[in-house]
């Protein structure tokens, strides 16, 4: 994984995003995503439910995706994802969205 996403990974292999400005959030998830090894997992630390980056992962990698959440409050909100297989992006290459509107 690369530096800048080490900084949001603690050993636990949390990735707090809570701070992360909206405008490259999606995008550091979706790489920590795309470089997990099949088996792989962090848990995302959101500060609300991320459930269109949900649908964004399920939609690209159809299949790849296990869900899990691991804490639900308002305002913070954990889910463990893990890579259950190696799927090929099923669609162009991802759009990287800002969280604005959730």
């Amino acid at each position: 994984m690369n530096t800048e996403m080490n900084t949001y990974m603690d050993a636990n292999r949390v990735m707090d995003v809570r701070t992360v400005p909206c405008s490259i959030k999606h995008g550091l998830i979706l790489q920590t995503w795309r470089e997990l090894p099949v088996g792989g997992h962090f848990i995302l630390r959101n500060g609300h439910d991320p459930v269109p980056l949900r649908y964004q992962i399920e939609a690209e990698f159809p299949g790849s995706l296990q869900w899990e959440y691991v804490a639900r409050a308002a305002d913070d909100v954990s889910v463990k994802l893990t890579k259950v297989s190696d799927a090929v992006a099923a669609t162009a290459p991802s759009r990287t969205t800002t969280c604005g509107s959730h």
